[in-house]
């Protein structure tokens, strides 16, 4: 064999190997996905507390210790699942603000997608992350009191230059109990879970912050989309 056949078949063989450890890290990557996306299904529905290693691998047909490969404990899992939603929410929220007609617009976007994601969360979720996972739940504080408050703002701002909200709200106050009043939606003392649903509290609430804020032409947005919510709701659309 000639050297140039010799390059060759050790090319061949480097490339082969690549692939190989390519394809492994891809298998790996995805095992790792499968069982985030599977904790997160879980936790939503059932509450943290009471979901364990051992029904999130039998939920998946995997060993408790494929999940350790990954994972050192729940409370990674949980972080994770976190950043996860942390990640998804600052994505929507981009989006709910570059499709929006106006600042109430993105308002009623933005509950009605909090809608959707009420009607599979179990109410407890919040209270288990504050409780049980405090590295989770200060992960969570942070993006609250951060991007979230920013958003906030920001919409506001937008509110007061589109004439719709009242120029004279003080935005770092309002800003603040806006995010304070929509987070009451999952304090179990102030509205248990057996005597109110969460759906209609967030749209009272929503509400009262959106009259709050308006100017009359701001009331006649908040009208319209009001209007186009009773419209539209069987196909859980906004225009």
């Amino acid at each position: 064999m000639d050297t140039i056949h010799i390059i060759f078949s050790l090319e061949t063989l480097v490339t082969k190997k690549v692939s190989i450890v390519l394809l492994l890290i891809k298998v790996q990557m995805d095992m790792k996905e499968r069982i985030l996306e599977k904790a997160n299904e879980l936790f939503m529905r059932y509450g943290i507390r009471s979901i364990t290693m051992d029904e999130i691998a039998a939920q998946l047909g995997i060993s408790k210790k494929t999940i350790y490969q990954f994972y050192v404990d729940k409370d990674e899992i949980v972080e994770a699942v976190v950043g996860q939603e942390i990640k998804r929410n600052e994505q929507e929220c981009v989006h709910f603000r570059s499709e929006s007609e106006d600042a109430v617009h993105e308002i009623f976007l933005a509950m009605k997608q909090t809608e959707e994601m009420l009607k599979g969360m179990n109410p407890l979720i919040m209270y288990d992350l504050e409780k049980h996972h405090p590295k989770a739940y200060k992960k969570f504080k942070d993006h609250k009191h951060q991007f979230f408050f920013k958003v906030i703002k920001e919409n506001l701002q937008r509110g007061v230059d589109e004439g719709l909200y009242r120029p004279e709200v003080n935005i770092d106050v309002v800003g603040k109990h806006r995010i304070e009043s929509i987070f009451m939606v999952f304090d179990q003392d102030i509205f248990p879970h057996n005597r109110y649903h969460a759906n209609d509290v967030l749209f009272e609430i929503g509400y009262l912050f959106l009259y709050g804020v308006a100017t009359m032409k701001g009331r006649k947005m908040i009208e319209k989309y009001m209007q186009k919510n009773v419209q539209k709701n069987k196909h859980g659309l906004y225009e």
